[in-house]
């Protein structure tokens, strides 16, 4: 986003952390879901968008249609969190579109964070993303932009149900709808993120020729959390073609001791000669 629209931003989800304060968690799921079946209008109402967002009408004024179109239709709390942002200034429509199911995707985050169950929202987000790469034709099913969301939607409840937090399904349902306007696998990799940030941690990829064991994930955890200055989520993946070796990824940071990357430096090297 750019300066502008983060400051908009930025006034909705500070009055969603004061509303997430007092508040149970089934009801801050109940504000989640209102706040992304607006999200949803937005991305099918282009006009609406262009409407809530138009730097030449007041934010009075952007405000006052907000609620002439969802009063009523949302809870008072999502038509208070809403208009906040409406009446703040954006840069161009398409940021109010990723600010508002932003706001969404933090609140259902919120209610996992007060129910006790965001850490396993997060590992599920993780290891559901890792099954749909692991299958070339669950993934190219999931992620098929030509197929209706809806259908998409329903697989994933299908292969979900009876193992993941109702919070975890709702989330998979956002970023099959292209979250942020990613890909189906790149929005689910944010949400793991945005899952870990909000228990104030880092999340660190880490692939492996053979699982590592509780002791040495610890131990790079602990490590990886010295050098960041910040607790570090682990997140490992076994692919046997590294050989051996780890490869880890925080952020833009990259650290690769694999025994394929060494391997390749090698030939690289010989075939220079």
């Amino acid at each position: 986003m750019q300066a502008a629209s983060r400051e908009s931003y930025r006034a909705g989800a500070e009055r969603l952390d004061a509303y997430v304060r007092g508040a149970e968690p089934s009801a801050v799921a109940s504000t989640a879901d209102d706040i992304l079946s607006v999200a949803a209008l937005l991305r099918r109402e282009p006009r609406l968008r262009r409407a809530l967002s138009d730097p030449a009408r007041a934010g009075a004024d952007r405000a006052g249609l907000l609620g002439d179109m969802l009063g009523g239709r949302i809870g008072a709390e999502v038509l208070d969190l809403l208009t906040s942002m409406v009446s703040g200034r954006w840069s161009v429509p398409s940021e109010l579109l990723d600010g508002v199911e932003r706001l969404g995707v933090e609140a259902l985050l919120a209610s996992a964070d007060l129910a006790g169950d965001l850490g396993e929202v997060e590992d599920e987000l993780f290891r559901f993303g890792q099954v749909v790469s692991g299958s070339a034709e669950l993934s190219n099913t999931l992620s098929d932009p030509m197929a209706p969301v809806q259908r998409r939607a329903e697989l994933a409840q299908q292969l979900l149900a009876g193992k993941a937090q109702p919070v975890t399904i709702r989330l998979v349902e956002t970023a099959l709808a292209g979250f942020g306007g990613r890909s189906f696998t790149g929005a689910l990799t944010r949400l793991v993120e945005l899952a870990a940030d909000r228990r104030d941690r880092q999340v660190a990829y880490v692939t492996v020729a053979a699982p590592l064991t509780e002791e040495e994930e610890r131990r790079l955890g602990v490590r990886l959390s010295q050098m960041y200055g910040r607790e570090v989520s682990v997140k490992q993946t076994v692919d046997p073609d590294v050989l051996g070796g780890v490869r880890v990824r925080v952020g833009s940071d990259l650290y690769d001791g694999t025994v394929l990357r060494r391997l390749n430096e090698t030939r690289n090297a010989l075939a220079k000669r």
